[in-house]
């Protein structure tokens, strides 16, 4: 799994990339969380989710917001870490011209980066939020919200109760032409301590059911 940097609008980005040959294979962008709290491209849940669309496929990019690790720049509250999503997309897609479907994985602050930049790009095709902070951002921009995803979260999570996701859900669902599957882990707290198998379960079942195989070139 080779190491990238390319170009932010806040200068290089740090990515670990991995490259599929079949030039339709679907690709992923996947965000880690908060900056300040720690979250990293590394993360265990953003790691494991990198390997869930890999196995699948699919040419999958996680990378370092701003100011984490070698990425250059400082935080700056979300908006520039959505112009890193955007540009780190851009790139995603420049490395795969002929993909027919792209997806966006995010956890926690990545969650809500994630469902911004699905608001701003209607190539993507589909989404997974991992523990999205409802009760800490505000996610009313998704009106009407574009495309069909997974949410999960945790029963035991402090940080983004379930009450306050299931108010995100709830009004999701009520939108015309969507679907989202949500799943509650019994027991995860806000990064799924001990219970990331539990997480990547359920991520699993909801790409074998929204992702067709890839066809080999002939």
């Amino acid at each position: 799994m080779p190491d990238v940097i390319f170009a932010g609008p806040s200068g290089r980005l740090e990515g670990k990339y991995q490259h599929q040959k079949h030039k339709s294979a679907p690709v992923a962008l996947i965000l880690h969380p908060h900056p300040r709290s720690g979250g990293t491209m590394n993360h265990r849940v953003a790691y494991e989710m990198f390997y869930a669309f890999q196995r699948r496929g699919c040419s999958v990019l996680r990378f370092n917001f701003r100011g984490v690790g070698r990425s250059q720049g400082t935080y700056d509250g979300g908006v520039g870490e959505l112009s890193d999503a955007a540009a780190a997309l851009d790139w995603l897609q420049v490395m795969n011209p002929g993909a027919q479907t792209c997806w966006v994985a995010g956890i926690s602050f990545g969650a809500w980066i994630g469902m911004q930049l699905l608001m701003r790009r209607p190539e993507i095709h589909a989404f997974i939020s991992v523990a999205p902070p409802a009760n800490i951002y505000d996610f009313s921009f998704l009106a009407p919200c574009p495309a069909s995803g997974l949410i999960v979260h945790g029963r035991n999570d402090t940080v983004s109760p379930e009450g306050d996701v299931q108010k995100l859900v709830d009004r999701l669902n009520a939108q015309r032409g969507i679907k989202i599957t949500q799943v509650k882990i019994e027991g995860a707290n806000h990064f799924f301590d001990s219970h990331t198998p539990d997480l990547i379960q359920s991520v699993d079942d909801y790409l074998d059911m929204r992702m067709p195989p890839v066809e080999e070139p002939a």
